[in-house]
């Protein structure tokens, strides 16, 4: 391509908009140049790209300038300006949930449904860190034996609501280490004290969003939705969704009633055909899923794989993954990557030719 793409993230100084910089550069994406945009209280910081500062910027109509926008900046942003991008010739990858329900707009993994992006209108949505783990693992599975139900508990760390709630996390711990004693023997009042909160992450496990009039969670009817939409299947999927006082990486809790009985090895040779996906199966040798095992890491990690002894069709599994990585920022610019082998995304007013992916 000639000169390359100009390429901006919207929220760069967040966890998710640092990361998406960050894999940007390690996968070395042919940007021509980088634009990074934030919030009035954090543009002019510095961040470096390439070995060099780039200035951030607050967030305006500066990013219509760029042929990709990646967006990590909040629902507002991806509101005022996803759109505008696109009727501006460029393309939004949206890590919002703003758009990711809208018809209009494909919801995708690449490893899972990259055809959808074939025809995108402009603006493409980067799924729930959960969904986005939940269906790598389903897929081929799916492929191999039909799912006629998903239960999943999920085990997410404080980085997916921020980076406040990954500081919460190490001062709450902090000062509740002061007070060891009232965690021994529950003094509810001692532990709200030191915490500042009488339901503190750390020490914990506990919901942590938005409650629905139904009982359910933002995040779990979030999971469910686009689990059903990046499979294009009518899934039956039940969730339940647990913050716990892990700083980075996700973990799943999955159990299937599958269509066809699937044995756990044949389980696990279909799992290791898929692109993305590692077996992490020896819990004699101590080698299970875990999201310290995930943090930093691109795949998503696969184990525990066990059969149903009450039901023939039943199949238990564990899944971990970097929620800030394939969970954000790596699916954002491998949607992008994809775009850009198909042909589907070119510097306007540059001759394009489609690139090996």
């Amino acid at each position: 391509m000639v000169g390359g793409l100009r390429v901006a993230v919207i929220g760069a100084t967040g966890v998710v908009g640092g990361a998406m910089v960050r894999t940007l550069e390690e996968r070395e994406f042919p940007a021509a140049s980088l634009r990074l945009f934030a919030t009035a209280r954090s543009a002019g910081r510095n961040v470096t790209f390439r070995g060099k500062a780039v200035l951030v910027e607050e967030t305006g109509d500066g990013v219509l300038e760029s042929d990709l926008v990646l967006f990590a900046g909040g629902d507002d942003a991806s509101r005022r300006l996803a759109w505008a991008v696109a009727e501006a010739g460029g393309v939004a990858v949206d890590n919002s949930s703003i758009w990711r329900m809208d018809p209009r707009v494909p919801l995708v993994v690449p490893e899972v449904n990259a055809a959808a992006l074939h025809g995108h209108q402009g603006v493409i949505a980067n799924p729930n860190c959960v969904a986005a783990a939940l269906v790598m693992a389903l897929k081929p599975i799916h492929d191999a034996a039909g799912i006629r139900r998903c239960v999943v508990a999920t085990y997410q760390s404080v980085s997916g609501g921020g980076a406040d709630n990954m500081r919460a996390l190490l001062e709450q711990s902090r000062a509740l280490l002061e007070v060891s004693d009232a965690l021994e023997t529950g003094d509810a009042d001692r532990i709200a004290a030191a915490a500042g909160t009488p339901s503190p992450v750390a020490f914990n496990v506990r919901p942590q969003w938005r409650w629905e009039p139904d009982g359910e969670t933002e995040e779990e009817n979030k999971i469910v939705a686009e689990t059903r939409k990046i499979l294009a299947a009518d899934i039956p999927v039940s969730v339940t969704a647990m913050r716990v006082p892990v700083m980075v990486g996700h973990t799943l809790a999955v159990y299937l009633d599958l269509d066809r009985p699937l044995s756990p090895d044949a389980a696990r040779a279909a799992l290791r055909g898929a692109r993305g996906v590692e077996v992490v199966d020896e819990p004699a040798a101590d080698l299970v899923p875990t999201p310290l095992l995930a943090a930093g890491r691109d795949p998503v990690y696969v184990g525990r794989l066990r059969a149903d002894r009450f039901n023939p069709r039943g199949l238990s599994l564990v899944v971990c993954s970097d929620n800030l990585r394939k969970g954000a920022a790596l699916n954002a610019v491998q949607i992008a990557e994809y775009l850009l082998s198909a042909g589907m995304l070119r510097g306007r007013g540059e001759t394009a030719q489609p690139q090996g992916g």
